[in-house]
């Protein structure tokens, strides 16, 4: 997981798709937090994303660095701990401005089942379960 972890990091930018009724979504996300062992990611719980997760936590993740690119799928487990949305915003200090983790909006939710792949034209794939 940790070269997931850090492929994400490198990025910066990844694509988070979910599922409305029938309609795929899509949208840029940034947050992406190791902690206790699982990878991570944020949003506020009033924003459609996170309804989306609730209804169906199944998500596919997917990013582009100019040479390799990323997907992972999993279901996100939402963690309602203090301690995991406090991991989240100390990991990215300029969230704090729009999040608090005692602020009843912030949501962190943890990749489980995730099978990733990084692939490139240039080398083999290289997948990971975690």
């Amino acid at each position: 997981m940790k070269e997931v972890v850090e492929f994400l990091k490198k990025v910066k930018v990844y694509f988070l798709a979910t599922v409305e009724d029938d309609q795929p979504k899509v949208r840029p996300f940034g947050t992406i937090n190791e902690f206790e062992g699982k990878l991570y990611i944020q949003t506020g719980k009033v924003k459609p994303v996170s309804k989306q997760i609730d209804a169906n936590p199944k998500v596919s993740i997917s990013a582009f660095d100019g040479d390799y690119w990323i997907r992972i799928e999993g279901s996100l487990v939402e963690d309602d701990r203090v301690a995991a949305r406090k991991s989240m915003l100390d990991a990215y200090p300029t969230l704090r401005g729009r999040y608090n983790e005692n602020d009843g909006n912030t949501v962190v939710y943890y990749l489980k089942n995730a099978k990733a792949t990084i692939e490139s034209f240039k080398e083999a794939k290289k997948e990971f379960e975690f």
